[in-house]
């Protein structure tokens, strides 16, 4: 539980990633490197479950990027095994633009227990719209697997807010979440582009950068029922990421949605 001006919640970490041993710290500075930040944890599964607990975190959304085709059935046996050792956490499947067989690839996902898929546009070089990726979106649409999607970045075009809301009008029933509070670096893009019933933000590496009045601005578009906290470990330590969040002033009851209510309703958990 995290406690805060003397009322305990219950907290969800929505956004954190985890690598292999063997490359945990090789991938952990490669992603500092692309944001030109620095991390400030190695991405390894037992440093999330102790950061995280620490800081009073209990349940943690975790994925990782195939950034080639090859990779995704080793990614996700890891994820799966990596759930099964820590029942806290919630396992993400990866994919990949290059996947042949859709409905193949969804199953293995859903045999290995895993909840949604985890896309990042930037690092796989692919355009969120890109019509290859349509069937994908309908088949996790119909199979009810939410789809967390790397948002924004105003350095390339890949993972644009407008591009994700071409995605939604096109599938409406779509369920997907857009980190970085709809659009890293593309707030005001986010809220002027993005809306629609299905759509999820998450808190995660936003709050650092974005003056706490825009980040309400968000919250309130996007709506405090589909607004949920991350961390995006292990570029941010849990317990500064809990700090800035509750100085952002919101209530009780937006508090207990954002950081747990709403995780918990969209994965189906007690």
């Amino acid at each position: 539980m995290v406690e805060h001006n003397g009322i305990q919640y219950r907290a969800a970490d929505a956004h954190a990633h985890i690598y292999p041993g063997k490359i945990a710290e090789k991938a952990t500075a490669s992603v500092g490197d692309f944001y030109h930040i620095p991390m400030q944890n190695v991405g390894l599964p037992h440093v999330l479950a102790e950061r995280g607990g620490e800081a009073g975190i209990d349940r943690f959304l975790v994925c990782s990027v195939a950034t080639k085709v090859e990779q995704v059935r080793s990614i996700n046996q890891f994820i799966a095994e990596k759930c099964e050792k820590y029942p806290q956490f919630v396992g993400l499947g990866a994919w990949h633009q290059d996947v042949a067989d859709i409905q193949g690839e969804m199953e293995e996902i859903q045999r290995l227990g895993l909840r949604g898929i985890k896309l990042h546009p930037d690092f796989q070089r692919f355009q969120i719209d890109d019509p290859r990726m349509l069937p994908v979106y309908e088949e996790a649409a119909r199979r009810g697997l939410p789809v967390l999607f790397h948002t924004g970045d105003s350095r390339m075009d890949f993972s644009s807010p407008r591009r994700l809301m071409k995605v939604l009008e096109k599938i409406p029933d779509f369920t997907c979440i857009a980190a970085h509070l709809g659009g890293y670096t593309e707030w005001d893009t986010a809220r002027r582009e993005l809306q629609g019933a299905n759509v999820y933000i998450d808190t995660s590496s936003s709050l650092f950068l974005v003056e706490p009045e825009k980040a309400l601005e968000s919250i309130r578009h996007f709506g405090a029922d589909h607004t949920m906290f991350g961390t995006d470990f292990p570029m941010w330590n849990p317990k500064e990421e809990l700090e800035r969040f509750f100085r952002l002033g919101l209530s009780e009851e937006e508090n207990r949605a954002i950081l747990y209510g709403n995780f918990a309703r969209l994965f189906g958990l007690a």
